[in-house]
């Protein structure tokens, strides 16, 4: 391993801790390095705060000049809520700054780059690149489609069972996987759910990890607007978004916004509120990335409406049985083999008791 590339892994640390608090910026890490020393390092802070290349800058002062900076995007160039990060970086003397990767945004796109060319300062770009961009998947979609990021998440026997026949589920799987899940609410920027899991569980979607920074957006799958009132997703606090349809009882609608739920009303499909669309109004208001974690019904629904990107399958130990004990993925199913819905970049590992399943869904491009 190079010495670009070590600093760049310790930049793209830096940009972990910035998942689920920049959007809609993307969650971007720097380092900021003087004779081969570490003399400033950021992260991304919430809108309107300042960028990471920023905040390291700031850690460095003086200690910046004659510094590289090693920047997991490309620094903006141009005014926003705050102002560009090209001019940070001239002013603080920077004389070299590596990068992971381009900017997809059309507003920069390989602009910050030749602003810092034209001011004479050193660039290279595409150390760690892969890296980068796995970890800005849910940015880079956005910015290419105006959606969301969707990972689907579920807990699963062995035998293929989320629940017993009675719909028992606590606990499916063992307390590190739980932990893992937790994890990933801080990072995501919106929990989901639908309805059947809201009313049978009444989860509150929070984070529950010590020296927690935030809680997610969370969102419920629900065309009649059945969510009760008193569903303890309210007593937690915190924004709540319910998607129904246009065609839910206004008495409900009204009820949940005096809980202070959001509203959405949307088209319907197949008789139930459409995913596509409540993604996309999602994705209008700045949400980069959903995690799902509906039962089968809901999780049948956001795969055939092609918002799901990727999944995660935790694997227990156990067998369920029972004909009615209910699966993943509900709903009819395709008839043949070769119509199932194909995954690629398969990983898998050890959480505790349980096997964690990661992968993409296949898209025909």
């Amino acid at each position: 391993m190079t010495a670009d590339e070590r600093w760049m892994d310790a930049a793209l640390r830096q940009a972990r801790r910035a998942l689920g608090l920049s959007s809609p910026n993307p969650a971007v890490g720097a380092v900021v390095v003087r004779d081969g020393m570490r003399v400033g390092e950021g992260h991304t802070q919430p809108p309107g705060g300042p960028h990471a290349e920023v905040m390291a800058l700031r850690a460095a002062g003086e200690r910046a000049r004659g510094a590289t900076l090693y920047v997991t995007l490309e620094p903006c160039a141009h005014h926003g809520r705050t102002p560009p990060c090209t001019e940070a970086v001239r002013h603080a003397g920077i004389t070299r700054v590596v990068a992971a990767m381009e900017d997809p945004h059309a507003i920069v796109a390989g602009r910050g780059f030749a602003v810092l060319r034209a001011a004479g300062i050193a660039v290279d770009v595409g150390v760690r690149e892969q890296p980068a961009r796995a970890h800005l998947e849910a940015y880079i979609k956005h910015v290419r489609t105006g959606m969301p990021l969707g990972l689907l998440k579920c807990a699963l026997s062995l035998d293929g069972k989320i629940a017993t026949r009675t719909g028992d589920s606590r606990w499916v799987s063992g307390e590190a996987a739980r932990r893992w899940v937790h994890r990933l609410r801080q990072e995501f920027d919106a929990v989901a759910v639908g309805v059947g899991t809201l009313l049978r569980d009444d989860p509150q979607l929070t984070v529950r990890l010590p020296g927690k920074r935030r809680d997610p957006l969370r969102v419920v799958f629900d065309t009649q607007a059945r969510t009760p009132p008193d569903a303890r997703l309210f007593a937690a606090g915190g924004p709540v978004i319910i998607a129904t349809s246009e065609h839910a009882p206004a008495e409900r609608v009204a009820a949940l916004e005096a809980r202070g739920a959001t509203i959405l009303r949307l088209p319907e499909m197949d008789g139930r509120v459409s995913l596509d669309a409540a993604f996309r109004e999602l994705g209008a208001r700045g949400v980069m990335s959903v995690l799902l974690e509906g039962g089968g019904t809901v999780a049948a629904a956001a795969l055939a409406a092609g918002v799901i990107d990727r999944v995660l399958f935790f694997l227990a130990p156990r067998l369920v049985g029972g004909r009615e004990a209910p699966t993943p993925v509900e709903g009819l199913g395709v008839a043949t083999m070769a119509e199932a819905l194909r995954l690629e970049r398969l990983r898998v590992r050890r959480v505790g008791e349980d096997l964690a399943v990661e992968a993409h869904v296949h898209r025909d491009c």
